[in-house]
């Protein structure tokens, strides 16, 4: 935010205190494997059941100071963790994301509102300006009435010009008059508006700070559960998660969900997947969204707002706000979205597979797009 919007707000909230014054009486998805020519076969698929365990303790047979690898069903209860790890990160992602951009908004209302209100002070002060020229003049009148220095005047053309500019003066009195407590009125609602809004700004604050304690919380337990690992069970770690994505890219093909699609890009999806593409090989980074990191939901709305035909935010609002497609119709640009709580989204490429920002700890690559649970399909360029 810069500095001339902190000013605006900060003035915002000083004239909504003077004005109320006056107006007293907020998965771990493993690195892809090379795809085949038919369609991709990377990424984890999530496990819905995640268990709690612990790299295994050193073998007795184990040399001295060492440990033995772990067994590959303990490997595959870290591997489950850790994917719970990071989708309650990815969940706590989308939770910041939505409160950021719900903060940006209301940022924008409130300088607004600073606007309306620093107008109508002006136009209050001018106001007030002309009541005063008014009743300055009736003192030099020496405090008559119009109507009073009517019924003194001895020449009847005189009169006649004076009842007239009697009923002006009288009309345009009760016009400032009711422009004056019209403004009063206008200025007390911008004040009560920019109350509940900075109420508003306050809250998603307090929302993002808690998603983020959360993420960072997390991927501190992921990270941590990870660094216990052996440099062999590491390998045999990311192998597995390779092995769980094969397994649920094929079931995924092997059901026919690609049998009939075949759909062109259209230019600006074309340009979206470009985008996206040009983005393989930087880091996932929680809530960033370019030009050097990206998280998931950050890497498609950049890629499709480049391809002129800006998308909401996040990946729950992508589901919701798009149009939504059958899996058999996507067509490359078409945005994927994974888990039944809409966390997780990548772009479709074309033949099976999906570009995406994983998780942390990993970089934006190409993965099968059945290698998730898939939710549905949206289209930003229906």
């Amino acid at each position: 935010m810069g500095t001339g919007r902190r000013g605006l707000i900060a003035m915002a909230v000083t004239v909504v205190c003077g004005v109320t014054v006056l107006a007293a009486p907020a998965t771990a998805f493993a690195a892809p494997a090379p795809l085949p020519s038919k369609a991709p076969t990377s990424a984890a698929k999530a496990s819905p059941t995640p268990a709690s365990p612990t790299p295994s303790a050193p073998s007795s047979s184990a040399s001295p100071g060492t440990s033995a690898p772990a067994p590959n069903k303990d490997l595959e209860a870290v591997r489950e963790k850790l994917e719970r790890l990071y989708r309650e990160a990815s969940v706590a992602t989308d939770s910041y994301n939505a409160a950021e951009e719900k903060a940006e908004r209301q940022s924008a209302a409130i300088v607004e509102l600073a606007k309306k209100i620093v107008a109508g002070q002006e136009k209050l002060a001018d106001l007030k300006k002309r009541a005063g020229a008014a009743a300055a003049s009736q003192y030099r009148t020496g405090g008559l009435p119009d109507e009073a220095q009517l019924l003194l005047s001895d020449d009847p053309h005189d009169f006649l010009d004076g009842a007239g500019r009697v009923l002006q003066g009288q009309r345009a009195t009760k016009g400032l008059i009711g422009e004056v407590a019209r403004t009063q009125q206008d200025l007390e609602q911008y004040a009560a508006d920019a109350s509940a809004q900075w109420k508003n700004l306050e809250a998603n604050r307090k929302a993002k700070d808690a998603a983020r304690t959360k993420i960072k919380k997390r991927i501190a337990e992921a990270e941590k559960l990870e660094s216990r690992l052996e440099k062999a069970e590491k390998k045999r770690l990311a192998e597995l998660e390779a092995e769980a994505a094969r397994r649920a890219q094929t079931a995924w093909l092997d059901s026919g969900a690609l049998d009939d699609a075949g759909g062109k890009a259209t230019t600006a999806g074309a340009k979206a997947v470009a985008y996206a593409t040009a983005q393989i090989g930087k880091p996932y980074v929680w809530g960033a969204e370019g030009p050097d990191s990206y998280d998931c939901s950050g890497l498609t709305s950049q890629a499709w707002a480049s391809a002129g035909d800006p998308i909401p935010r996040t990946s729950q609002e992508q589901w919701k706000q798009l149009p939504h497609v059958a899996v058999k119709d996507m067509r490359p640009g078409d945005l994927v979205i994974y888990f039944e709580d809409a966390t997780h989204v990548g772009m479709y490429v074309g033949d099976g597979a999906i570009v995406h920002a994983p998780r942390p700890g990993r970089t934006v690559t190409i993965a099968g797009a059945g290698s998730m649970p898939i939710l549905g399909v949206v289209r930003p360029d229906a």
